[in-house]
């Protein structure tokens, strides 16, 4: 029989359970195998169903069909899945048939069904558990096999079955999760721990342990096999250096809505020490923080922890010469007995002086934006009798208003981003409202009634410009503080978000990349509209604190009252910077340029509105994690290759990559849609924008050696078919305003400038492709094949002949 070999063990290797005469299960297999490939659904389960009723023991007949063939152990659909589902529909349909608990035979068949299901899909799990009464068994089989496959390195099985059986209560989770985390299957461990708080508490635990100062990884990893922990193969230990595994720590902590001070307070000291890095290098060597403010933060990072005020003074140490570091341990309050000799010793005279010596200012007003009111004119709202006082003129019909947000930055220590501090600027007033304090009052009460209904007010009265630069992020921060404005960012009305009139300035003239430390965003738009930056030393103070000091003010004040004096440049003088007259045309948040403020505006309000991500590398890592929730920035090794760095962020994620997703979105700004443009509306565009001599200039005695040179390939490169074929609609005359220079209905203008003139001669160049969201032109290159050879490795779909993508000019 081929069920068993010569040894009468069966293909589940058990000893086969106790056969009666009767029809023989390979018999009704090899019928059912003939039907099968009509797919007469009706015609198979009548032959099934007559020969299990025809089988002296069907449950034992299933486990010797299933012997035999291997095609239950894939996922998708096989036969021998159907028959699985199919005994199970035919066995709920029999209730008498089905022997009792206890009975000797039943006994053996669920010692071979467990072995089955361990190599069983997800989808059979239910039907085998219920034809074998698994449910019922006593558990102590099957919690054997699953240390079993542990003890034979399956640490994968054992978990999968295990998840599969709702095993996971009566296994210790240190066991079962600590093979899988020196293999890197982090995602694995989290599904297994899934419903269950008390084993996530335990995995916390168990993974903040391996957080502490001076624990070392490789001493679990090399420790000899045992019961406990038996041989791990295929170590992958690269995340699990106490930075990288912290991060992880506090992204579980974060997704089990459990607390991270008391469960994981080695990875909290772990981030706090990389956000004391951060600092130091901002106030030491950046020199963009103040010292108020760099003591501030790291007051509140260090606290008491005796780990964290060494770690503290090594960063002194390294950063400064001996009097800073004794001036930095006087302001922090740290305790004399950690000070290095010579620090206590210069600590010592310095607290003999009559007063501390001060680090001389150095005014640099004449170098940035100063705003043009009075201090008097800056009101701080912090109560409701406040609010009432001057909500006449807040809410004042027709008048023009910037409006910005500020938080305290958490730099990457955990805890979601919480509103602080709303500007509100009007002509000749800047009006600051409190947003901490009416966070901390009763939500049911007055105040924060009356707070929610002003501002709800005046988001949505359409007479009202409210100006912003990243104003959907601040909506959205703004209606997660308060439960009453989670809908102000759909309610809004009168808004302009001057991030992408910027970012159409920005593509109007073409600017090169912008200087390392030099100024960006908002700042950036101001010196380029009313010629200086803004001070930004200022944005990563501590927003939570009051009163706020002097300096926090002005700069609040400042960064909503700009945007009313560079509206009314941009207004005044449109043409000075690339832009129509009416600046409200496809500019609103949220609506058709949304492209461009994904390209120009801070990555942290995209990825808070949208979900996203951020990805860097470098120092502006912290900076950015410090202003988005734990697990959304992914810092990248710089010292790796760029095709190491894909290939790492898109493992990291899981992500599979197929041709088809390769220049899927625009490289320039992310949009995913694209127009196709023929070669003669493409030639015609090029003409009218006076990028040519005209349509007859594209003579066909070019050499192919002059095209490759005007479009920048190899002459090789230049042969080839249009492989590459998104699905877009073609560019049709209705879609561009009338007159030029070449703009789509909806106010982008195509970027012809980087279309050269040899690619109109190219053979086999049947069309272009425009971005709607940019207006960049692409066409048809060698780059896809350089792409997908490159990635090769992850690429989840066989590279056949290589297709040729649209390219732009570098």
């Amino acid at each position: 029989m081929d069920s068993q070999d010569a040894s009468g063990q069966s293909a589940a290797g058990e000893p086969a359970a106790d056969r009666t005469a009767g029809q023989d299960p390979l018999q009704l297999l090899q019928a059912l195998k003939t039907l099968w490939p009509s797919r007469e659904w009706l015609q198979l389960r009548e032959e099934a169903w007559r020969g299990f009723a025809a089988l002296d023991n069907p449950c034992a007949g299933l486990l010797d069909m299933l012997a035999g063939t291997g095609g239950w152990r894939v996922k998708g659909p096989s036969l021998e899945a159907w028959l699985i589902c199919e005994l199970h529909r035919w066995l709920q349909a029999q209730p008498g048939l089905r022997p009792p608990q206890g009975d000797q035979g039943l006994k053996q068949l669920q010692a071979q069904a467990v072995r089955v299901l361990a190599e069983s899909p997800a989808s059979l799990v239910e039907p085998l558990v219920s034809i074998f009464q698994l449910q019922d068994e006593d558990r102590g089989p099957l919690l054997v096999h699953v240390h079993h496959l542990r003890q034979e390195g399956k640490f994968k099985e054992a978990l999968m079955l295990a998840m599969k059986l709702k095993l996971q209560p009566e296994l210790d989770v240190e066991e079962m999760s600590t093979p899988l985390l020196l293999q890197d299957k982090l995602n694995l461990v989290e599904c297994y721990v899934a419903g269950f708080p008390n084993l996530q508490k335990r995995l916390l635990t168990l993974m903040d342990s391996w957080c502490q100062p001076g624990f070392d990884i490789n001493a679990i990893a090399s420790t000899a096999p045992s019961r406990q922990h038996p041989k791990v193969a295929c170590l992958k230990l690269g995340k699990l250096s106490p930075r990288e595994l912290s991060r992880r720590v506090l992204c579980l902590q974060e997704r089990f809505g459990l607390d991270a001070a008391e469960l994981c307070p080695h990875a909290v000291a772990q981030q706090r020490l990389s956000a004391l890095r951060y600092l130091c290098y901002k106030h030491f060597v950046e020199g963009s923080m103040t010292r108020e403010n760099w003591v501030d933060h790291v007051q509140e990072l260090v606290g008491q922890n005796r780990w964290l005020q060494e770690q503290l003074l090594q960063l002194l140490v390294t950063h400064s010469d001996i009097g800073t570091t004794a001036q930095c341990a006087r302001d922090l309050l740290l305790p004399v007995e950690l000070l290095p000799p010579a620090v206590a010793a210069k600590l010592g005279r310095l607290q003999l002086e009559e007063r501390p010596a001060e680090v001389p200012f150095k005014d640099q007003r004449d170098h940035y934006y100063q705003l043009p009111i009075a201090r008097g004119d800056i009101c701080f709202l912090a109560s409701w009798e406040d609010l009432a006082q001057h909500e006449a003129q807040l809410l004042r019909p027709d008048q023009v208003m910037g409006m910005d947000l500020e938080w305290r930055p958490s730099f990457g220590t955990g805890g979601r981003p919480r509103a602080s501090l709303l500007q509100v600027a009007v002509e000749g007033r800047v009006f600051l409202l409190d947003l901490l304090g009416f966070s901390q009052l009763p939500p049911g009460g007055p105040a924060v009634q009356a707070l929610c209904r002003l501002l709800s007010r005046l988001l949505s009265d359409p007479t009202i410009t409210k100006l912003g630069y990243g104003m959907a992020g601040d909506l959205h921060s703004l209606g997660a503080s308060f439960p009453g404005l989670v809908h102000v960012e759909k309610e809004l009305q009168g808004g302009l978000d001057l991030m992408p009139v910027h970012k159409r300035m920005q593509m109007a003239k073409a600017p090169g990349v912008p200087r390392p430390g030099g100024p960006r965003g908002l700042s950036l738009l101001v010196q380029q509209v009313l010629g200086k930056p803004l001070d930004k030393s200022q944005q990563l103070s501590n927003w939570d604190r009051r009163p706020l000091r002097e300096g926090q003010l002005i700069y609040a004040a400042a960064d909503a009252y700009c945007l009313l004096e560079v509206h009314r440049v941009l207004c005044r003088e449109p043409g000075r910077f690339h832009l129509t007259a009416d600046l409200t045309e496809s500019m609103r948040p949220g609506q058709s340029d949304r492209s461009a403020s994904e390209v120009s505006g801070p990555p942290r309000q995209l990825a808070r509105q949208e979900g996203r991500i951020i990805l860097t590398s470098g120092l502006p890592y912290h900076k950015l994690q410090a202003q988005v929730r734990a697990g959304r920035c992914l810092s990248v090794d710089c010292s790796l290759k760029a095709q190491q760095q894909a290939m790492a962020v898109l493992k990291h994620f899981n992500v599979r990559v197929t041709l088809s997703d390769i220049f899927s979105r625009c490289q320039a700004c992310n949009c995913d849609q694209y127009l196709k443009v023929s070669k003669d509306m493409m030639q015609h565009l090029l003409w009218l924008d006076g990028h040519q001599e005209g349509p007859s200039s594209t003579g066909a005695e070019t050499t192919q050696s002059e095209d490759a040179r005007e479009s920048g390939l190899a002459p090789e490169e230049t042969l080839g078919s249009c492989a590459y074929e998104p699905s877009c609609r073609w560019l049709e005359a209705s879609d561009l305003r009338p007159s030029p220079p070449a703009t789509l209905s909806n106010g982008t203008r195509l970027q012809l400038a980087g279309v050269p003139a040899g690619v109109l001669r190219r053979p086999g160049l049947h069309h272009f492709f425009c971005c709607p969201g940019c207006g960049k032109v692409f066409w048809e290159g060698s780059h896809l094949g350089r792409v997908a050879r490159h990635f090769r490795e992850i690429l989840k779909e066989p590279l056949t002949q290589p297709a040729e993508p649209p390219r732009t000019e570098p």
